[in-house]
């Protein structure tokens, strides 16, 4: 018995046709953008190591320029008076740091305190702006954290620095993870002192409370930041130690 095979040819229509040059479409528009988003992540992330290089620059000019003071010493007479030797004189000098002045993404600003948060390994330098604008101060905080409220650093009152978190360990990216107890250096013309961690919480953005200078008396810190999606805020208070 014979067996007659039939193959049935298989028609390509207009229709298939178009479907697939879709998913060609489709499939090449994906590689683009891919490509587009690893050459901005790239770009980003360089963006933020420059703008990291010129904070770290700005806190080395601190550190290296100190107020050279001329001393003067007048002598009435000679009678009582005891041999004072340079050394001494120095020992009972204050010298400050100078404030330093700069401009930052075309916003003049100055340098006016020293932030150091040794759990989480941040040190920056403290920038305020001269108009305090909104343009001025999202031009500033790409390069530094910034005094965003306050009487001023080591003042009496409540000393508010805002700083960006870039989700990774760069300016107040982590200061998400402070605890009750961390500690938080700030140094301002020459005098270092520390804060206590004591309250950690989060606000939306149009609340503004965590300013308030009602302190009965004492120095605070607070620092500001946004949450990881970045509709709230991080809120993370200190008290004088």
């Amino acid at each position: 018995m014979n067996q007659i095979l039939i193959t049935k040819k298989l028609y390509v229509t207009p229709e298939l046709k178009n479907k697939k040059k879709r998913y060609k479409i489709y499939f090449i528009v994906s590689i683009i953008l891919v490509i587009l988003l690893l050459i901005l992540s790239i770009y980003f992330e360089y963006d933020r190591n420059k703008s990291e290089e010129v904070s770290k620059q700005i806190l080395e000019d601190m550190n290296d320029n100190n107020i050279q003071t001329d001393i003067i010493m007048v002598v009435l007479n000679n009678e009582n008076v005891e041999d004072t030797t340079s050394e001494t004189i120095f020992k009972d000098l204050n010298f400050n740091k100078e404030k330093y002045e700069t401009i930052i993404n075309g916003y003049g600003c100055t340098a006016v305190a020293e932030i150091n948060i040794p759990k989480i390994n941040v040190n920056y330098p403290i920038l305020k702006g001269e108009t305090g604008s909104k343009e001025e101060t999202e031009a500033l905080l790409k390069s530094s954290p910034i005094e965003f409220y306050g009487n001023g650093a080591n003042e009496v009152g409540n000393f508010c620095v805002a700083g960006h978190n870039y989700r990774n360990d760069k300016f107040f990216s982590k200061v998400l993870t402070l605890e009750a107890q961390d500690i938080i250096e700030i140094e301002a013309d020459n005098r270092k002192i520390e804060y206590e961690v004591y309250d950690k919480y989060e606000v939306f953005p149009d609340d503004d409370s965590c300013t308030d200078q009602n302190t009965n008396g004492k120095r605070e810190v607070t620092l500001i930041t946004c949450t990881n999606d970045s509709k709230k805020r991080v809120i993370v208070k200190a008290r004088e130690i």
